[in-house]
């Protein structure tokens, strides 16, 4: 039988391939692009036929009809790895529950001890060998259907093809069933106007960038800042190893500075795990050689990303007590995003030759109610803690850089204070003193 006989033997419409789910059963949705939304659709149909049906996703864009369809969760229960601004608003609602994770670890995860009854990914089209590709979001793809006793991949025609070190694909003969439909335009993170306090975190990050540097960028305004900024510099030879690959590194391209020709893991290749972005990134990432898409099991292994000289790591955080422990998935106690893969490169990027780790974050931000609110507290009361002090180094504010390796408690709530907002240093520096970390010849 040729590939073509055996995709039209499995293609089934998106209500018949989600006739197999059964009620007990767990079934996946893997990360962002992959996210199978006929399949979802004609899943959420049979809420009244099912009941406990458990879903897990990841950095899904929404809507999630499964999830929506149910407030009671009695026939669907949604569950995510790492939260987008859409899974961040269901878990507000009680309709999603976060799943504590690093990236690193995640496929292991799924060998080792998860069941998947059902795992339904969308993917582009065929191509003549028989291959699906993965697109944007092969990082996690292959070891969630690897591990399901049902793979149903639904045909995404706007997907791009992102060619990969390995893992980016599955061949027909691997699948159960196949689905087609029209989709609407892939979702966008479109790039917010970088604020002040933004643009001057990027400044202070920015001298540490040299010729050959190899980058890990996240999201959001600094990365952008830092991306403008190396685009307009003398700064030469830049590669890219990122668990998730954003509009940054586009910017980076056109100006000539992203080469990865320098790199010493994967020379003249940007690695990624995960792409997302806008339209510029997909259509940039679609068919180049430039790019290679890997598991993020090996994108994000400590040993690996040590193996990178020269290796820069800039993420975000949510905020930092004076131990230097730092939360960056949740306010309080509320859920709104995830570890990631920031444990995995603060761990990797300091082992490199020449490496740093940058975590970012604007010095206060404003509560419900018009207050202003420092983002370094004196401790922690029900922060999750992503990053241990144990573990720190650089944290970034609009006041400054400091480098907490090897401070002591007293070093570490001076360097913090000191990148404080000004109208918080004065009851900082007396609550450090009533936790006995303020050294009394410090200079106020």
């Amino acid at each position: 039988m040729g590939v073509y006989d055996d995709y039209r033997a499995k293609l089934r419409t998106p209500e018949q391939a989600a006739a197999v789910v059964k009620s007990g059963d767990w079934v996946d949705y893997t990360t962002t692009l992959g996210f199978p939304a006929l399949l979802d659709a004609a899943l959420a149909k049979r809420r009244d036929e099912l009941t406990d049906v458990k879903i897990r996703g990841n950095l899904i864009f929404g809507p999630v009809q499964a999830a929506e369809c149910d407030p009671g969760r009695e026939h669907f229960t949604y569950n995510s790895w790492h939260l987008s601004g859409y899974e961040r608003k269901l878990c507000d609602r009680g309709l999603c529950s976060y799943i504590p994770m690093v990236f690193r670890n995640l496929a292991s995860y799924y060998r080792d001890y998860l069941t998947v009854n059902v795992a339904m990914a969308a993917v582009t089209p065929m191509d003549k060998h028989g291959y699906f590709n993965f697109s944007g979001a092969a990082g996690v793809s292959r070891a969630i259907l690897d591990r399901a006793d049902i793979v149903i991949l639904e045909v995404n025609e706007h997907l791009p093809r992102v060619h990969g070190g390995w893992g980016e694909s599955i061949h027909i003969s691997e699948v159960d069933y196949v689905v087609e439909g029209e989709h609407g335009p892939l979702p966008e993170i479109p790039v917010s106007a970088p604020t002040a306090a933004e643009r001057k975190i990027g400044e202070f990050v920015f001298p540490h960038i040299h010729d050959g540097a190899t980058l890990q960028l996240g999201i959001g305004g600094t990365p952008a800042v830092i991306g403008s900024l190396l685009a307009a510099s003398d700064v030469k030879d830049l590669g890219m190893h990122t668990e998730l690959c954003s509009d940054a590194y586009v910017d980076l391209y056109e100006a000539g500075k992203l080469t990865n020709a320098r790199k010493t893991e994967f020379p003249h290749k940007g690695v990624t795990g995960i792409i997302c972005g806008t339209k510029r990134l997909y259509d940039w990432a679609d068919d180049n050689p430039a790019i290679a898409i890997c598991p993020l099991e090996y994108v994000n292994r400590p040993e690996v990303i040590a193996r990178q000289a020269g290796m820069i790591s800039v993420n975000g955080c949510v905020a930092a007590d004076l131990y230097g422990q730092v939360c960056s998935e949740s306010a309080g106690t509320r859920q709104v995003s995830g570890t990631g893969g920031q444990l995995d490169y603060l761990t990797g990027a300091p082992m490199a030759p020449g490496g740093q780790a940058f975590l970012c974050m604007t010095s206060t931000y404003t509560d419900k109610t018009g207050a202003v609110r420092s983002r370094i507290v004196p401790t922690f009361h029900g922060d999750i803690v992503t990053s241990p002090r144990s573990q720190m180094y650089w944290i970034v504010t609009e006041y400054g850089a400091v480098n907490l390796a090897g401070r002591s408690t007293w070093e570490r709530a001076e360097a913090l204070i000191s990148i404080a907002h000004p109208d918080f240093r004065e009851e900082l520096i007396a609550a450090a003193q009533t936790q006995n970390i303020w050294r009394r010849s410090n200079k106020r």
